[in-house]
């Protein structure tokens, strides 16, 4: 789909679809900014990631935090298999069932206030992303990274940024020479040249990142 089929006619924006819209993306923005030139020559072509929206990806989100990649995919795994991915087995299974498939006492407290959010995920991929922030970072246990990447990566949206994501900072500061990381607010201000192409100058920065700690032999 191209981007003129993709610009939608509320305040959404901009959103990607597929892989033309990144290349269609990626050229904006290394044509704004030699250093992504640079980094895209690396990464070669940029992973889609697009995911479903709705409830399931953002309880995902919260049994993942704090916890390794191996133990999350094996709690997600039991809570799938037990049918706690939606609203009402989650509501259904209360905190003994949560706490069986081994979410903590807090996850069980974020998953069932998730749960009981009344969230109207269709009302939420027409809304206006600062909206979407806003209402979702309302729910306990959802903050404003989870918020994001949500927006950017359920919702398709084209022009968000995480400028808290430890390894966007860390893949700026090695890509555009910075003495240090930076700090969240001054990296979103950083971001703010990179509209309306946010999100994939995040996949650049997150490509970049993966292929320079290979470089240094850091998994």
């Amino acid at each position: 789909m191209t981007l003129a089929a993709s610009l939608p006619s509320t305040a959404v924006g901009r959103l990607i679809h597929g892989p033309d819209c990144l290349v269609e993306g990626a050229a904006w923005l290394a044509g704004r900014e030699p250093r992504f030139a640079a980094a895209l020559a690396e990464t070669g072509p940029l992973p889609l990631r697009l995911r479903p929206d709705g409830f399931a990806p953002l309880l995902s989100a919260i049994v993942s935090q704090q916890v390794s990649v191996a133990s999350a995919a094996a709690i997600w795994g039991r809570i799938e298999a037990a049918g706690l991915d939606r609203p009402d087995g989650v509501v259904a299974a209360g905190e003994d069932g949560l706490r069986a498939v081994g979410l903590s006492r807090q996850k069980i407290r974020y998953a069932l206030a998730l749960a009981g959010a009344g969230l109207d995920y269709d009302a939420l991929r027409d809304a206006p992303t600062g909206e979407v922030i806003t209402r979702l970072t309302a729910v306990p246990g959802i903050g404003v990274w989870t918020a994001e990447v949500y927006a950017m990566f359920s919702l398709g949206r084209a022009d968000v940024f995480a400028p808290g994501d430890l390894a966007l900072q860390e893949s700026a500061r090695l890509l555009f020479g910075l003495d240090d990381r930076p700090r969240e607010r001054a990296f979103r201000t950083m971001a703010e040249d990179w509209s309306p192409w946010r999100s994939v100058a995040a996949r650049i920065l997150w490509a970049y990142y993966r292929v320079a700690k290979n470089r240094e032999g850091i998994t």
